[in-house]
Parts: structure tokens; sequence; C-alpha cells
């Protein structure tokens, strides 16, 4: 053989290797993933129930769940009051696009037709972290790109993973907060 041949085969059994760990990884490490939860229509705490339920019925291992905001409407007008929340999710076996689909089919499951952000919602799920994973597409942007602007985010976040490190901005979740702009009224919600 010759050395270009040599080596073509080569890199291809390397390439091929480093696929094959990569999909065991996938397959048996677990990875810790958090979900923004949120809905403004109908019965907003049982629409939030259902989502829970939805991640667990979707396989997902919901480890920790945040307590209930009740959050002002930011960027919309004439929108009632949200209740939010945040869940720490055990991954496994799942790619962020594959979660990220499992998750729209619970929107949908749940009346959510339309994904327009300006609009009410019986819920509204967010990937907010998988693991470390940093990705742009067309579909998904993790981390997600505008949970460190959102304090109805950040709030709830805080009180499950306070010292969480955000991948690209390099600051735990608790320095964020600290700086954010958005002075949207974030409370805890007692029914």
């Amino acid at each position: 053989m010759r050395f270009p041949q040599i080596l073509r085969k080569l890199i291809a059994f390397f390439l091929f290797q480093r696929a094959q760990k990569t999909k065991t990884t996938l397959e048996t490490d677990s990875i810790t993933a958090y979900v923004g939860l949120g809905s403004n229509l109908g019965d907003r705490a049982g629409n939030l129930l259902l989502a829970v339920r939805g991640l667990l019925e979707a396989s997902f291992v919901v480890r920790k769940l945040s307590a209930v905001y009740e959050t002002e409407p930011v960027e919309v007008e004439n929108h009632t009051c949200y209740l939010n929340q945040v869940a720490e999710i055990c991954v496994k076996s799942v790619s962020p696009s594959q979660m990220l689909a499992r998750m729209l089919r619970i929107e949908y499951l749940l009346g959510r037709r339309d994904k327009n952000e300006k609009k009410p919602r019986t819920v509204d799920l967010d990937l907010l972290f998988y693991g470390d994973v940093q990705c742009h597409t067309e579909f998904l942007t993790l981390p997600h790109p505008r949970l460190h602007l959102r304090r109805f985010v950040l709030v709830p976040m805080i009180e499950i993973a306070p010292n969480l490190v955000h991948p690209v901005l390099h600051k735990s979740v608790q320095e964020i907060l600290a700086e954010v702009e958005d002075f949207a009224e974030v409370r805890r919600w007692k029914p």
C-alpha cells in the first residue's frame, strides 16, 4: 500500500473510533439539563403540573423542581401574569435536539399550537442548559440565548442550581442574576 492510502485508512479508523466513543458516551453517561416551564393561559398551575408529568412520561428523570413563581410579562403587552419554574433533569441516551423534540410534543399535547414568542401560552418549555453543551442551529441554541437576560428564569434557577456556571459567560447563575438589568417582578406564588 502506498503511504497516502495507509494514512487515509488510519484517519478513517480514528474517526470511526471517535464516533463510537461519542456514541457510547451519549448512551451511557447522564447529562444534567435544565428546563424552564411557563404558563399564562387557563389553569396555569395545572398546566405546569401536566408539563412536569409530560417530562416524566418522555423518559426524563426530574431531579429537582424550583418553587413556582408568578411573574409579570416581559416584552409583551396585555398578557396576564405567568407562572414559571425551572426543572433539573437527568437525561440519558437523548441528544439535545431529541430532547427539544420531546418538549415540543409536550407543548403540543397541552394545547400550544403556535410557537410565536409574543403570544400567551398554555405551556412553554425552554431548554436552558444541556450540560455544558454549546450549539447554535436553526432550531436550537444552547445555552438558551436569553436566559441571562430574564429574571423570571434566573430567580427559580438559583433556587436549584445557584453555583451552576454558564459555559459561555463563565459566571454562576447567582452572579448573572446580580447583574441582570431586567426589573420585572418575580414573586413566589402563593395560591
